[in-house]
């Protein structure tokens, strides 16, 4: 993706199955279960550089003693920061501990771990702001550390449903929300238990004997399914309590990613499959989905399942995860977009008349590298099963000579690494003049490898904004003085905004939108618009569930190929002494779903949202655009 965009967070996941000191014997280090979470975090990394945090509970701890630790950092290298600190005690470590002087002596030796990558897609970035957040108590299985990978449509309603309850909550963000609404659910399970096992009861228990047999029985499953009874968003996240039971959550459209892996040693939990099938060394099969709906559920005694905590919707698993934001060395995500790359050959062929010896395929960022390599592979395949076709027809009707056999040759696609992005330069230099003068010199190109007669193809994962390939790549790419460039993108247009996880809510940031908008004004139909904003000002405090999608009517009025061709002109910079074609080319839909079958999630696209909080989100996004607003639409 060219344009950077914020997106979803990552989430990690330890629990321990022995204790400090086995791991200490048999692999030679008591930290062995942080490290772990090291290594997960850091393989997320790509999910979130704007913070991160970890948090531990330690098993059998002596009255008085810490149970439960956390670390967070904002600063610019988070996850090296926290872990630095998180080790800075393990050389007071010896060999031959026990158990009770590994726990007392490091702070982070624990028995079970959470780890949290944060992209701020909301609120502010202070410390305060990164997860894992903390509910205390005095009862230890009261405490409760969340940190997660979620936004919720609803949070304003969940916020004031928490006042109702008689609650005085510390700032409404989602994650300050679902912390305490869980935390709301949890004192309910409480109240439950010592009514059923406390004083003047059957089992009159008190005191401390009280206080561990409700911890022993405290159905998590029922705690979750309270909380999560009226949340409408998407969301990962997991949950540490300080008795030491531990949850990982997933919503029930499972639009957030989430995976799982237990052996004898250890179980653990993701945002991502590959990191866990690489950090211990399993096959993908064995690292498996949490089901839409299920939290993951560890018992203190390490008994492990899945339960559905939450109502069944219809799957709507999120599709960009699959097209950019997930690492793709999962061989599932490897393929997919591979096939989105050959679902391009075809088209983007036409485009150039099937011309491969004066047309160069490339692409840009690295992110597309994937799509490229089915791109390329595909449009060899096309081009020599045509080559056969043409050759086929000729000896049916004997018109060949052994001279034209003698000269055939595999048809050879062009393929170079044409635009190489500076990772080391950085744009956040707040002035807009001296940061589009950083923007316009972020890419490089490798000179003399296209010349005046040649097309040149360039792959980008999606096209979001344009804001990147307007300042930057497509002057940087007229450079080489192509007959025509061509800008393809392996994912449809985006014409509606995101609200479940992705910091994609302003519709007017969106060069689909800001086409559609100029070719309806173009035409005359301003009128349009406005009918739109009256719709959407009818509904304004309409239901979600009853809401109708208004702005579709927008894109009713141009075709894939109309918008092409406006997003077209608008990227290309203004004064661009290059006189060159400059076309753009985006995946179907049709394409997209052929590619990726089990993935639905394309609401992005679609305007077809998983659950009825995203109507409202959307109607709210076209309302702000229409009054001139920058505000959040959700």
């Amino acid at each position: 993706m060219s344009d950077p965009i914020g997106h979803e967070c990552g989430l990690a996941f330890v629990r321990l199955k022995r204790s400090p000191s086995w791991y200490a014997r048999e692999f030679g280090d008591p930290a062995w279960g942080l490290r772990r979470l090291h290594l997960l975090m850091q393989k997320q990394r790509n999910r979130g550089q704007d913070g991160a945090g970890l948090a531990t509970v330690k098993f059998d701890m002596p009255p008085g003693a810490a149970f439960i630790r956390r670390l967070r950092s904002h600063q610019e290298n988070a996850i090296e920061r926290i872990f630095k600190a998180a080790t800075g005690d393990l050389p007071r470590l010896s060999e031959g501990m026990d158990d009770q002087q590994l726990r007392s002596e490091a702070d982070f030796i624990g028995d079970v771990y959470i780890g949290h990558l944060r992209y701020g897609t909301h609120s502010g970035h202070s410390v305060a702001h990164c997860h894992p957040l903390l509910r205390k108590d005095n009862t230890a299985s009261k405490n409760l550390a969340v940190a997660g990978n979620f936004n919720m449509t609803n949070s304003r309603e969940l916020f004031e449903r928490l006042i109702d309850y008689g609650l005085s909550p510390v700032g409404d963000s989602d994650t300050q929300v679902v912390l305490e609404r869980i935390g709301y659910c949890l004192d309910l399970e409480h109240r439950h238990l010592r009514a059923t096992m406390g004083p003047g009861s059957f089992l009159g228990l008190e005191g401390r004997a009280l206080a561990e047999a409700i911890a022993k029985e405290l159905d998590i499953a029922r705690v979750l399914g309270r909380a999560a009874e009226d949340w409408d968003g998407g969301w990962l996240f997991a949950g540490l309590l300080g008795s030491g039971d531990a949850f990982v959550f997933r919503d029930p459209a499972g639009i957030r990613p989430g995976f799982w892996y237990e052996d004898d040693d250890v179980v653990a939990a993701a945002s991502e499959r590959a990191p866990l099938a690489t950090i211990f060394n399993a096959q993908p099969k064995q690292v498996p989905a949490i089901e839409p709906g299920h939290a993951l559920i560890v018992r203190r005694d390490g008994t492990t399942w899945t339960e559905r905590c939450a109502p069944e919707r219809p799957i709507r698993q999120c599709t960009f995860e699959r097209i950019y934001f997930s690492r793709g060395n999962d061989p599932d995500i490897y393929n997919e977009r591979k096939e989105l790359g050959r679902k391009l050959a075809k088209p983007l062929l036409e485009l150039v008349d099937w011309n491969v010896e004066s047309t160069v395929y490339s692409f840009v960022p690295n992110t597309a590298e994937t799509a490229y390599y089915g791109l390329v592979a595909e449009t060899q395949h096309l081009v020599r099963h045509r080559q056969i076709d043409a050759l086929w027809e000729k000896v049916q009707s004997g018109d060949i000579t052994r001279e034209e056999l003698e000269q055939l040759s595999p048809p050879q696609v062009l393929a170079e690494k044409v635009a190489h992005k500076d990772q080391r330069l950085r744009t956040f230099i707040t002035q807009d003049r001296a940061r589009l003068d950083l923007v316009a010199h972020v890419y490089d190109i490798t000179q003399n490898i296209v010349g005046p007669k040649d097309s040149l193809i360039v792959l980008d994962d999606s096209i979001v904004r344009g804001t990147t390939l307007r300042e930057s790549i497509v002057t940087i790419l007229s450079r080489l003085d192509p007959k025509q460039i061509i800008i393809a993108s392996s994912a449809p247009p985006i014409k509606y905004p995101d609200c479940y996880g992705i910091d994609m809510s302003q519709l007017d940031r969106f060069i689909a939108f800001q086409a559609a908008v100029s070719l309806v004004r173009e035409r005359g139909n301003e009128s349009l618009l406005v009918e739109i904003e009256e719709g959407c000002r009818a509904q304004a405090d309409t239901s979600p569930s009853r809401m109708v999608n208004h702005v579709r009517r927008l894109y009713d009025e141009c075709t894939q190929e109309d918008l092409q061709q406006r997003i077209a002109e608008l990227i290309r910079p203004a004064g661009l002494p290059w006189k060159g074609a400059l076309s753009v080319v985006y995946q179907t839909v049709e394409d997209l779903r052929a590619a990726m079958p089990k993935y639905t999630g394309d609401w992005y696209f679609t305007g077809d949202y998983p659950t009825p909080g995203g109507l409202r989100v959307l109607n709210r996004a076209y309302l702000n655009w229409r009054d001139g607003s920058h505000d959040r639409a959700y």
